[in-house]
């Protein structure tokens, strides 16, 4: 596993000691959390493959149903937190995506926090910190997760596409931000071809006089619903094996569509960010900083010193729908048209035809 030394360290002293009896795991997604959280567990279980495989019987594995961690997964956690192991000297609990427990859930498991069995250990899995109470913060050890450097990212992906060219490897190690899931993603065809769209309506902003937001906010959605449609087919396929009763197979089939289709938004809306940053980047001289280092005739074309002041604004546009789309429930379609206007606004006196 690539880096992550502060938790490596962390990790390893409480295989050495002894394990604390909750941990949270916390940080970006895609830096690989869930792969140290399962491979901790199986290091406590004495059994690391049947762990990973989530086949041992002394690991619980809580994983959202749908959009949040209901009450009534922390209820059903809480009854076989009280069984003894089976075979393990330890039954180790692990609760996926922990930051979008509710209130109640939250509340529950507080108790179980507090004065848990001698034998469990809990470890909490979040990509926030914030909406977790500091009730359950105090309670638990907490395990720091940073994004990756992008040399990692680049040797991961060496290893997993060994044949990519070099200047497209540095490419996506680049607009993967220091997550490796993304940049797995951006190795699929149907991602590039996304991105190609993306960047043929972040130009067309300031370059087509047609330009339509509605339009162009399609083209947006239609690149997220695709993603969205391909985590669904999916995640059905991988339900092949496992005997689930109906109604939770649908959930997890949603929840793999919805948490792609979020994704797939927000990392829409960072590289649209950083287009605007390249131009400004260009712009000043500063070229070895671009991130679409394969689109530079086009930024060179794009970019200049008289274009600042309407990419800055640009910039600080998507910054403000990116935290907008985090913090609050909005509609993508109409979120998305609001920012393209705002976009054509702020970019179309910059970037006038010479």
């Amino acid at each position: 596993m690539p880096e992550q030394e502060e938790a490596k360290r962390l990790l390893e002293a409480a295989l050495t000691e002894g394990p604390a009896h909750a941990y949270l795991f916390h940080g970006p997604p895609g830096v690989g959390k869930r792969r140290f959280a399962f491979a901790f567990a199986g290091e406590l279980l004495g059994d690391r493959p049947r762990a990973e495989r989530r086949t041992h019987p002394d690991l619980y594995v809580l994983e959202p149903f749908g959009d949040q961690v209901l009450i009534d997964e922390i209820r059903a956690l809480r009854r076989d937190l009280h069984m003894r192991p089976f075979e393990a000297a330890r039954r180790i609990y692990l609760v996926l995506d922990a930051d979008t427990m509710n209130e109640d859930a939250a509340d529950a498991l507080l108790k179980d926090l507090e004065e848990p069995p001698a034998y469990a250990v809990i470890v909490l899995v979040a990509n926030d910190l914030g909406p977790l109470p500091e009730t359950i913060r105090s309670r638990c050890q907490l395990i720091p997760f940073r994004r990756l450097s992008e040399v990692a990212v680049r040797v991961a992906l060496e290893e997993r596409a060994p044949g990519l060219a070099p200047d497209e490897l540095a490419v996506i190690a680049r607009l993967a931000a220091g997550r490796l899931d993304r940049a797995e993603a951006l190795l699929d065809p149907e991602a590039r071809a996304r991105r190609d769209a993306l960047l043929a309506v972040a130009r067309s902003v300031y370059a087509d006089d047609a330009f339509d937001p509605g339009a162009a906010a399609g083209v947006l959605l239609a690149g997220i619903r695709e993603r969205g449609a391909a985590a669904k087919e999916a995640a059905e396929e991988g339900l092949g094996d496992l005997d689930l009763p109906k109604r939770e197979a649908e959930q997890r089939v949603r929840r793999a569509q919805r948490r792609a289709e979020r994704d797939e938004l927000l990392a829409a809306l960072e590289e649209l960010g950083w287009w605007y940053r390249d131009l400004i980047a260009v712009a000043v001289g500063a070229e070895a900083a671009v991130v679409h280092s394969d689109r530079l005739d086009d930024l060179r074309r794009d970019g200049s010193r008289e274009r600042i002041v309407g990419a800055e604004s640009a910039c600080e546009a998507v910054r403000e729908t990116w935290r907008a789309f985090e913090e609050f429930n909005l509609a993508p379609g109409l979120a998305l048209e609001a920012l393209l206007v705002r976009l054509r606004r702020e970019l179309s006196p910059a970037f006038a035809p010479a």
